[in-house]
C-alpha cells in the first residue's frame, strides 16, 4: 500500500489537466484504495493561453470555478492527504504563478506543476495497475489538452519517457480554429503531429513492444467510435488504422466534428475531437 494511504485513511488526488480536470477521493480499506468518488470536468485551461502563453483571467475562472466544487469534498483533509498536480497549460502558462495562489488559497493544498517526464511516469503507473499484468513490454500513450505523453514499459516499471508538446486542445485550436475540417486541414495536422512523432521514433521503434495501450478521454472517444459504427476490419476492438482512415474521411465530408452524426461522440468532446483524431492518427 503506498505510504500515503498509510498515514491517511482518506486520501485524494487532483490533476489539473490542459482539457479537463479530474479528481478522486479514496480510502484505505484493509491494505487496498476503495474509491469513494470521483470527479471530472471539461475546464480546457489550454483554450485560455493566448500567443504570449498568457493564461486568461476567463480560463482561470473556469478552473477555479470546478475547483470550488472539488475543494467541497476534501474540506478537512490533513496536509499530505491530498496531491494536486498541474500538466502542461500550467508548464507552459507564464503566469501560472497567479493561479496557483489563487488555488492553494481555495483549497488549503498546495498545487504540484509537474514535468512532462513525470507526467508520463504517473500515466504509466496509473495504467500499469488498471490493466492486466502482462509480460513484455507495452506501449501507453496519452493524447491530453496540450501534450501527449508515451511511455515504454515492463509490467510496473516504465523504462522510455518522453512528453512531446501537442494535444487535443491546442491543435484543435491551431488547425480547426472554426470547428471546419477538410482535407487540407487535416492533412496539416497530422503532418505537424508526425514531424513532432519523428523526433522520438527511432528510440521508440528501436525497444519494441507488444501491446499498444491508449489511456486518455481522447483514445476512449475514438475506440469508442470506431467499435459502435462498425469502422474496424473484422470487428476488432479498439483503434486500428483501417478504422482511423475511415474517420478522418467521415470527417472530411462532414465538414466539422458536431456534423459527423455518429454513435460515441459524447457532446462534451466534440469541440477537441478534431485536433485528437489528427494526432492519434499520425501516432
Amino acid at each position: 500500500m503506498p505510504t500515503t494511504a498509510k498515514q491517511f485513511p482518506l486520501i485524494a488526488a487532483i490533476d489539473l489537466g490542459s482539457n479537463s480536470f479530474h479528481m478522486v477521493l479514496a480510502k484505505a480499506d484493509h491494505g487496498e484504495i476503495r474509491i469513494l468518488e470521483r470527479l471530472g470536468e471539461k475546464v480546457q485551461l489550454a483554450a485560455g493561453l493566448d500567443e504570449e502563453r498568457q493564461l486568461s483571467e476567463e480560463a482561470m475562472q473556469r478552473g477555479l470555478d470546478c475547483l470550488r466544487r472539488f475543494g467541497q469534498l476534501i474540506q478537512g483533509l490533513p496536509q499530505g492527504a491530498v496531491r494536486i498536480v498541474g500538466t502542461n497549460a500550467l508548464r507552459e502558462a507564464r503566469n501560472r504563478a497567479e493561479f496557483i495562489r489563487r488555488a492553494n488559497e481555495l483549497l488549503g493544498h498546495q498545487v504540484e506543476v509537474i514535468s512532462g517526464r513525470e507526467e508520463a511516469r504517473l500515466i504509466y503507473l496509473g495504467v500499469s495497475h488498471s490493466i492486466a499484468d502482462t509480460p513484455g513490454k507495452r506501449l501507453v500513450v496519452d493524447i491530453g489538452g496540450g501534450s501527449t505523453e508515451f511511455i515504454i514499459g515492463k509490467r510496473h516499471e516504465p523504462q522510455l519517457m518522453e512528453s512531446l508538446y501537442m494535444g487535443c486542445v491546442s491543435y484543435t485550436l491551431r488547425f480547426f480554429p472554426d470547428r471546419k475540417i477538410d482535407k487540407r486541414r487535416l492533412r496539416e495536422a497530422q503532418v505537424a503531429a508526425a514531424k513532432e512523432i519523428e523526433l522520438i521514433a527511432h528510440d521508440y521503434q528501436r525497444m519494441g513492444w507488444k501491446e499498444a495501450v491508449g489511456s486518455s478521454g481522447t483514445a476512449r472517444a475514438i475506440a469508442d467510435v470506431l467499435e459502435l459504427n462498425d469502422l474496424n476490419p473484422n470487428g476488432e476492438s479498439g483503434i486500428t488504422r483501417i478504422g482511423l482512415d475511415k474517420l478522418c474521411a467521415m470527417l472530411i465530408k462532414a465538414g466539422s466534428a458536431e456534423a459527423l452524426d455518429l454513435p460515441g461522440i459524447k457532446g462534451d468532446r466534440l469541440p477537441v475531437f478534431p485536433g485528437g483524431v489528427a494526432i492519434m492518427s499520425a501516432i
